[in-house]
């Protein structure tokens, strides 16, 4: 009995070294925006400052002083009159004619928060602002007078729309006149033209430039399983290599190979060039200090003879990183750009999970109710193996009295015990095993859901019933906070919602209906288990709570089922607690009668 209680506090006390190991965790990857201190008078180098940003999932400005400096300088830079519209069905915004640069761009089908008064999400900034990001198209060359990063473009057309393009001009009145050819399909890629017409007297070389420019202090999180940074698809490969750090400490960084796009990436966002299919560049990601980073390309010089004119295509893609959307884009012939999700190595398992969930979304409208029937299909689909391991079960009741008298005629030679556990196996053809296998074949659809609730914008801000408004975001209702009556949010281990506490009911009925284990102790570690897990589960996104309370309440009936089909399982499970029980009062009162003679 004493052994039993020392395995039991060693237990517990493990199980709160995790729980603590998990939120220390959490709060690695996963950090929170904390309550912003008032600003100091003076203002911090550029240094602490940028020590300050706090990264969340999603991304953005979370210091409240930066986004109301960002509403104002938007309405500063955004009022004038000369910028040319972008008005298409996913995209709305503006072109800044100088320097050529989109530099403004909502997205119209993605708010900034679940309140559906939140506004769209604001990709792109101009240059300056707090959440700068911004593409600019241009040219480079050596004794020839071009347009600078400053230059004020002639406009020709507008509002940019699909199948209405707009043009910018320029002349150098040297006999060279430079354009860009803006078009925009109905999602978010733009096409932009650049052309060198020359009607001087003798040939001329320029280099057509793009360019991504943004702040990583509004980058989401960068975390070992989702990537945010600088990404692009050089020879043939994605790459995930190298984030922000990697860039500021490098400066530069370069010599990826041949680009079939470059760019930046956050968790549900993406802005990426594609430079002209088989055109010569360079490209490399740039550091410009103070938090600003820069994806190039530059294209290898071109010769325009004279009355001829030069040009080169690329695309910019700013927008949402849609599944669907991104795949139609790598059909038409983008290497991989369906790889800008990071579903990391295990996508040929985790896409199928996608794409099922997201078929049966369509038949019910509804993402909750599509994980309830994706965790009945794979509970229908592991059924077999379920009955598998009851007869499984079964057939290791049916030997247990050979297995005690091996023990008992063994028990002073681990070594030939094992050995003759094992041939005792293999001749009643019992597999001791075959038990956790569907355990572990739930592992894998557990991951890829995960992964899915993760990554994909599908399931961003997508509701379920009642107070369930994101099945992305961990349940909102706590405990501590009496479901959302006190004005605190309680530390994520201490988070408990609804749905954690129904996870640890279900999965402790679930254990209630397993035979009972024959060591007390591992008994007890069984019960605390569920509760133990609810900790665990609380921070995690609510549509991965509710895969896994379906699961336990099908994994229920089917105990329920399976036992009534073999309830020679749980008759022998009780004799042998009785037994067991029968034993262990022998030996405590043998014990106390011992210490009371001595």
């Amino acid at each position: 009995m004493e052994n039993s209680q020392r395995n039991m506090i060693t237990a517990v006390v493990l199980i709160a070294l995790l729980m603590l190991g998990w939120e220390l965790g959490l709060n690695y990857f996963y950090p929170q925006p904390e309550q912003p201190v008032a600003a100091a008078t003076e203002a911090a180098p550029a240094s602490e400052e940028q020590a300050k940003v706090k990264h969340t999932r999603e991304g953005g400005l979370t210091d409240p002083a930066a986004i109301a400096e960002e509403e104002a300088d938007l309405d500063q830079s955004l009022g004038s009159k000369d910028r040319i519209a972008i008005d298409s069905p996913e995209v709305l915004g503006s072109i800044n004619p100088v320097g050529a640069k989109i530099d403004d761009l909502t997205l119209k089908t993605h708010r900034q928060t679940v309140e559906k008064d939140s506004g769209p999400v604001r990709l792109f900034s101009p240059a300056g602002t707090p959440a700068q990001q911004f593409a600019q198209f241009g040219f480079v060359g050596d004794n020839v007078r071009l347009p600078g990063l400053d230059t004020a473009w002639q406009t020709e057309g507008g509002p940019l729309a699909p199948g209405k393009p707009v043009t910018l001009k320029w002349s150098n009145g040297e006999g060279l006149t430079f354009s860009i050819l803006f078009e925009i399909d109905e999602h978010y890629m733009i096409t932009a033209t650049q052309t060198v017409a020359n009607t001087g007297d003798s040939s001329v070389a320029v280099k057509p430039f793009a360019l991504v420019n943004r702040t990583s202090n509004t980058a989401s999180v960068d975390t070992w399983t989702v990537h945010s940074g600088p990404i692009g698809a050089f020879d043939g490969s994605v790459s995930f290599g190298n984030d922000y750090d990697d860039v500021a400490e490098k400066g530069t960084i370069g010599g990826l190979g041949a680009a079939e796009w470059i760019g930046f990436t956050d968790i549900y966002w993406l802005s990426a060039l594609i430079p002209q299919e088989g055109a010569k560049t360079t490209t490399d990601f740039r550091s410009l200090g103070d938090a600003r980073f820069r994806a190039d390309v530059i294209y290898d010089a071109m010769t325009v003879p004279a009355g001829k004119q030069v040009s080169r295509t690329t695309q910019l893609f700013a927008g949402a990183k849609e599944s669907r959307v991104l795949d139609m884009y790598e059909d038409g012939g983008i290497t991989h750009f369906g790889l800008a999700i990071d579903w990391g190595w295990f996508r040929w398992f985790e896409k199928p999970i996608f794409w099922l969930l997201t078929r049966l979304f369509e038949i019910v409208g509804n993402f909750g109710v599509a994980i309830i029937l994706l965790t009945v299909i794979v509970r229908g689909v592991m059924f077999p193996i379920a009955q598998r391991q009851f007869a499984s079960m079964a057939a290791m009741k049916a030997v247990q009295p050979k297995m005690k008298a091996l023990q008992e005629r063994y028990k002073d030679d681990k070594q030939m015990l094992q050995s003759k556990m094992m041939e005792l196996y293999r001749e009643e053809k019992v597999n001791p095993l075959a038990g956790c296998l569907p355990m572990f074949l739930q592992i894998p659809v557990f991951f890829a859901l995960y992964k899915v609730l993760m990554l994909a914008i599908e399931m961003r801000h997508q509701p379920f019933i009642l107070w369930i408004r994101d099945l992305s975001a961990p349940d909102p209702l706590h405990i501590l906070n009496l479901f959302g009556l006190l004005d605190f949010n309680p530390p994520g281990f201490l988070a408990i919602g609804v749905l954690a506490i129904l996870l640890g009911i279900t999965m402790w009925l679930q254990f209630k209906l397993n035979p009972a284990q024959m060591d007390p102790a591992q008994q007890q570690i069984f019960m605390l288990m569920p509760w133990f897990m609810m900790f665990i589960m609380a921070p995690f996104a609510a549509g991965l709570l509710i895969y896994w309370i379906t699961s336990n309440l099908l994994t229920i009936g089917q105990q329920k089922l399976l036992y009534s089909r073999h309830p020679q399982l749980k008759a022998s499970a009780a004799e042998d607690m009785k037994e067991k029980l029968k034993t262990d009062l022998a030996r405590e009162k043998a014990e106390k009668n011992g210490k009371a003679k001595g």
